[in-house]
């Protein structure tokens, strides 16, 4: 069969995938070097400093090896930016998702990378460094952990769900505290089980295999929204805001959930 444009261009990405998860790998395992005892701090300024060293940690590694496999795509600095980026490739990384649980010698953390093209995740890579996981996504190519595919929950009935949400960041708006607050509320109503804690990425991991049947978040980064939504979109879920409009980078809301129930817990959010 001769080789084409798009078949070239997926070989391209497929290849540029698996470098970039042996990169997120490699930096999950400096990290987990320096995993063990709490960090005890005492004033704002302390907390930033040791975050700050678990991030560098991490991107001293992926910063050197995600440049060299695209060395003209832009470089997202800060995991708490939103909004769209400018045309073109962009490497949007958080270093170490759920920073503040490594510091406080919790196993939920992460290591990721994801490249953006024109506004759209292309690829991904989620690295467990406590489990050893690896999850990849390739827009058109499924979503996989560790090599094998991820499938999305078959749920339709909320009632019978597990699902979850995340705190975006510290020193949040109060109208978005509100909402969130009201948020689980509903859900604590309408949904079997309510699950509350951060990163965002772990949620989205599980709703992608399937463990869980769905996400949502107010306000939220590029960093610790875009992997998951490339996996789970991959794995066959379904992705909006919690009004149920189409999300972007721009949207205020977030909600990843299986299609079976997208509708159910739209209206949960709403009321």
């Amino acid at each position: 069969m001769p080789e084409t444009l798009e078949t070239t261009a997926a070989a391209t990405d497929a290849t540029l995938l698996d470098r970039t998860a042996t990169a997120v790998r490699t930096a999950g395992t400096a990290l987990r070097e320096r995993f063990g005892e709490v960090t005890r701090y005492q004033t704002r300024e302390e907390l930033m400093h040791a975050l700050a060293a678990n991030d560098d940690t991490a991107l001293d590694i992926l910063r050197p090896r995600l440049t060299s496999l695209r060395p003209h795509a832009g470089w997202v600095e800060d995991e708490l930016d939103g909004g769209a980026l400018p045309p073109g490739e962009w490497w949007v990384v958080d270093p170490a998702e759920g920073n503040i649980n490594h510091l406080h010698a919790l196993p939920e953390w992460a290591v990721t990378a994801t490249l953006v093209r024109d506004n759209q995740p292309v690829l991904t890579a989620v690295h467990l460094p406590m489990t050893g996981e690896t999850y990849t996504a390739l827009t058109g190519a499924g979503a996989h952990l560790d090599g094998r595919p991820l499938n999305i929950a078959p749920t339709t009935d909320l009632g019978l769900s597990i699902v979850a949400t995340s705190q975006a960041r510290p020193d949040e708006d109060e109208e978005v505290l509100r909402r969130v607050g009201s948020s689980i509320t509903a859900m604590l109503s309408d949904a079997l089980v309510v699950r509350t804690a951060v990163p965002a990425t772990l949620h989205l991991l599980n709703v992608a295999a399937g463990r869980i049947d769905a996400f949502w978040q107010f306000a939220g980064a590029r960093a610790d929204l875009l992997p998951g939504t490339l996996l789970v979109t991959e794995a066959g879920g379904q992705i909006s805001d919690t009004q149920g409009r189409p999300w972007t980078p721009q949207s205020e809301s977030f909600l990843a959930t299986a299609p079976g129930i997208h509708t159910q817990a739209v209206a949960t959010l709403t009321r």
